[in-house]
């Protein structure tokens, strides 16, 4: 009954990880007798950037404005919002994770164009509404603008129009366009959408706010009245307001405000086209940045033709391997090798149906950490079939000797394998994603290493228990 179930974990990992030929005999099967079998399940493996090709990114997150035990919690907003916009461009299975405190990892498989990929996350937008300095603080901020700079302004303007200005109509020009941050960005917007205003029959963005955004929108509104409002898209203005078909830092788009607004809803309203509003809605829709990410501070490619040819000589690699460690096996330990090797197969199916089924991607690490487990699986073979070869010596008959062989080595089976899955674990939380990969295999490899030595191996020699085989010991 055991070795049935053992049949059948091995026959259905097996399909599991290759079912293209499960598929193709069923297909030759229902072209020749008419009947319709339904294939088995199909899902291809989820391969890396280094197996597949794509682009590798490494953000910085601007954290300066942000207290630090708000940090985490901005990071990981970040990171939701980013895979959110890059899901929308129809990239499959991006890898966004966050590095130390203030990075951001993305990886691109399939995407071979960096500046493609760099304008993916570049155009992700960062809305924030600024309200003017207060009379205090525009007289700092004149102090700190240097007097030859004033100076240049009053010639610039007499040498262009011919009008004398004075310096203080420079300063009270420039004290008009201090605008400052306030609390309220895209990371409280809930949705946007370009609607048309009816009885003017012009084109607005309607805005809404969460219940936090609302609060914060109200209590804006109520210290600004009378005052403008200034809304900016990524530094800056939303929309082209000076008409030369472009928004440039010229560009300030700041009504004023009439009155205390609640219920947590905004109008923008201006030179606006459908085309244009739906664009900006569709922007702020798709994730209003938290924080500031500027250019990438790291970038690099792998090609599909790269990627490919890792993914063959890592392929072969393995296989090379398995054959060396199943010659080895069955030279040195005979029968009790074959079984073991029969043992290791079904292990290696057990560990890539485990990757497909844990939608794990698949890099050269992680195959790196895949053959490693493989190795250590083989020892804790040779480290029971030593012991057993030791209990048929001292003159124990073959169903003894394999019950105390399998029980005076499971101690060392068990610690070396609890050894490497706690470095492991370790590793997992606190490398980078390249280690990831190699440390999840490793983890996933050694677990089902126990499970194949101390299951599979020990029942498919048990089934020689009381037959004729037991008797050639030459054969064990």
């Amino acid at each position: 009954m055991i070795l049935f179930f053992i049949f059948i974990l091995a026959f259905f990992a097996g399909n599991l990880s290759w079912p293209e030929y499960f598929n193709q005999a069923v297909d030759l099967i229902n072209s020749k007798i008419g009947s319709s079998f339904p294939h088995f399940w199909n899902v291809p493996f989820r391969l890396g950037l280094d197996l597949q090709g794509g682009t590798h990114l490494v953000y910085e997150a601007d954290l300066s404005a942000i207290n630090n035990e708000s940090r985490a919690k901005k990071m990981e907003e970040l990171r939701d919002i980013i895979e959110r916009r890059i899901n929308i461009y129809g990239v499959s299975e991006p890898i966004v994770q966050i590095q130390g405190e203030n990075r951001l990892i993305v990886e691109l498989a399939g995407v071979k164009d960096v500046k493609e990929a760099i304008n993916m996350i570049g155009e992700t937008p960062y809305l924030e509404f600024r309200e003017k300095f207060s009379p205090e603080e525009q007289n700092e901020a004149i102090k700190n603008i240097p007097e030859e700079q004033i100076s240049s302004i009053v010639e610039e303007v007499k040498q262009n129009s011919g009008r004398n200005i004075t310096k203080e109509e420079v300063l009270n020009v420039i004290k008009e366009s201090f605008f400052k941050t306030t609390e309220l960005t895209g990371e409280y917007l809930k949705s946007a959408e370009a609607v048309i205003e009816q009885s003017a029959n012009k084109i607005e963005i309607s805005l809404e706010f969460t219940k936090d955004g609302e609060n914060i929108f109200e209590q804006i509104t109520e210290r600004n009245i009378g005052k403008p409002l200034a809304i900016y898209l990524d530094g800056m203005s939303i929309i082209d307001t000076n008409g030369d078909g472009q928004i440039t830092s010229e560009d300030l788009y700041a009504p004023v405000v009439q009155g205390k607004i609640s219920g947590g809803k905004a109008v923008i309203t201006g030179d606006l086209d459908l085309k244009k509003a739906k664009q900006i809605a569709l922007r702020l829709n798709s994730g209003a940045l938290p924080v500031k990410i500027g250019e990438p501070i790291s970038q690099s490619t792998v090609g599909p033709t790269l990627g490919a040819v890792s993914l063959n000589k890592s392929l072969v690699a393995g296989i090379y391997g398995f054959l060396a460690i199943a010659v080895f096996l069955i030279l040195y330990y005979r029968l009790s090798g074959f079984l073991a090797v029969l043992a290791l197969f079904v292990y290696v199916v057990i560990i890539l149906s485990l990757l497909k089924l844990m939608s794990a991607t698949m890099t050269l690490s992680g195959i790196a950490g895949f053959i490693l487990s493989l190795g250590m699986a083989v020892d804790a073979n040779v480290l029971i079939f030593s012991r057993f070869r030791e209990e048929l010596k001292l003159g124990k008959s073959f169903g003894i000797a394999l019950e105390e062989g399998f029980r005076r080595s499971w101690p060392s089976v068990r610690d070396g394998n609890l050894t490497v899955i706690i470095v492991a674990v370790i590793l997992f939380f606190f490398g980078t994603s390249f280690v990831k990969g190699f440390s999840l295999t490793l983890i996933i490899g050694n677990i089902v290493s126990v499970f194949s030595a101390n299951f599979i191996t020990s029942y498919l020699m048990r089934a020689f228990v009381g037959t004729r085989f037991e008797k050639w010991k030459w054969l064990w």
